[in-house]
């Protein structure tokens, strides 16, 4: 049996199953998933894990060339799609594009808010416009989008927003990004609390990512002995990490999980360095 004769075995029986490769399969035919900057990076694999285990899923994201890859890729699951391109830091558009998920599919059981970008800090002249442009990517869509759907969520529906060990952590010059994760971080607790009894409101902070896997089939890890060493378990993370997280948070065995941020990120945000520890020096001015 090849790997999706399994799934579609899985499927049709509507339990879960543990595959020989270790992956859990769960049952997410037909539910449909709305995922923001579903196009690359950690939100592509967010949408492939879903089009093959079922479900419908609608993106939204700026890169029209690979947003219609990743619709090629769903329709091959044998899953449906739909990829809309646009800005979400535009008030219409974010309008716009709920209007046509609603159009194609009625209702939503899923919402992964996950686009996002930087434009720095202050280090580097960050400014009003750019600081307030990644708050409305980053904060002011996530929540439009959950009011755009609020009603329109089917029986048992969740929102996952995508957060980030740097919402609790920083280097230099990352203010735009850092205030933008902190926002969502928030945002996801207060919308727990709102919409109580009517979706559950999650989100996952991803430590270090690497996304590279995405956009080059034959790509292999080069990462050294120290990038490995410094995560707890000994390997940088890999987009399917969040993705499995993802999956996880909106199925129904996380049915008593709401309002909570799952960190994702190896145990790298839990380790103390000292100077001297581990081989590590500071080297200060």
């Amino acid at each position: 049996m090849t790997l999706k004769d399994d799934i579609n075995y899985i499927r049709n029986r509507n339990v879960p199953i543990k595959l020989d490769r270790g992956d859990i399969v769960m049952n997410f035919k037909d539910k449909v998933c709305v995922i923001t900057g579903g196009a690359n990076g950690i939100g592509l694999c967010i949408a492939r894990e879903f089009a093959g285990q079922g479900a419908k899923v609608a993106i939204i994201d700026l890169n029209e060339e690979a947003g219609a890859k990743v619709l090629k890729e769903i329709k091959e699951y044998g899953s449906e799609g739909l990829f809309y391109k646009g800005d979400i830091s535009d008030k219409l558009t974010v309008k716009n594009f709920s209007e046509k998920v609603l159009e194609t599919f009625g209702n939503i059981d899923y919402l992964i808010n996950n686009a996002m970008l930087t434009k720095k800090g202050i280090l580097s002249g960050c400014d009003f416009d750019d600081f307030n442009y990644v708050l409305r990517v980053g904060i002011t869509a996530p929540y439009m989008l959950a009011k755009l759907f609020l009603g329109h969520f089917n029986k048992d529906g969740a929102i996952v927003n995508i957060c980030s060990t740097r919402a609790f952590m920083s280097q230099a010059d990352t203010e735009s990004y850092t205030a933008a994760k902190g926002g969502i971080a928030a945002l996801t607790h207060a919308l727990a609390i709102s919409l109580a009894g009517k979706v559950r409101v999650n989100s996952i902070s991803p430590g270090w990512i690497d996304v590279n896997a995405n956009f080059n089939e034959n790509y292999e890890e080069n990462h050294t002995e120290a990038d490995k060493k410094q995560h707890l378990v000994k390997r940088v993370g890999k987009p399917q990490d969040i993705a499995k997280a993802v999956l996880f948070l909106c199925g129904n065995e996380s049915s008593f999980i709401t309002g909570e941020n799952i960190t994702v990120d190896g145990g790298m945000t839990h380790q103390m360095i000292y100077t001297g520890d581990n081989g590590w020096n500071y080297e200060g001015d």
